[in-house]
């Protein structure tokens, strides 16, 4: 007996949980400064208050079309598509400003890049003007290949 009564209880307590799940009532009111408030019970200040029943009893998740699907799927690939493109201009510009980085601070010479003259002066060396070379052709090749990038090519 006391088995029974408590399948019973379980089934009175399921019902009563579930009769709000499909029977919800929801108020849409206009107070007297025109706002319109919607809620589960109606405010006493309001103008005007309709009393809405919400049809809950078709709930659950509709699978997509296959429009929508498709839809999906191409919005998907071309926001790839966009960000891959924008990954490669960040890139080129990264490296751009790496290479103008290198070649400002490489102005310097090294210290095996003088040489003494005869009247104690000093005066550059051939392997400093090939390095400045270098980063030169560093920073053009970097700044073609954003302006190639930016292109779409």
């Amino acid at each position: 007996m006391p088995v029974r009564f408590a399948s019973i209880a379980s089934l009175a307590l399921f019902a009563a949980l579930a009769y709000p799940a499909c029977a919800q009532t929801l108020y849409k009111s206009i107070t007297p400064d025109g706002r319109v408030v919607y809620s589960d019970k109606p405010p006493a200040d309001a103008v005007k208050t309709e009393k809405r029943q919400m049809d809950t009893s078709k709930q659950g998740v509709v699978p997509p079309s296959d429009r929508e699907k498709a839809a999906l799927k191409k919005m998907q690939s071309e926001r790839k598509a966009g960000e891959s493109s924008q990954d490669r201009v960040r890139r080129a510009e990264i490296a751009l400003h790496d290479a103008e980085v290198a070649q400002s601070m490489g102005k310097e010479p090294q210290a095996n890049e003088r040489l003494g003259t005869v009247s104690g002066n000093q005066r550059l060396t051939d392997a400093y003007w090939e390095r400045q070379k270098k980063l030169e052709d560093a920073v053009a090749t970097a700044r073609r290949n954003l302006e190639k990038v930016r292109a779409g090519k």
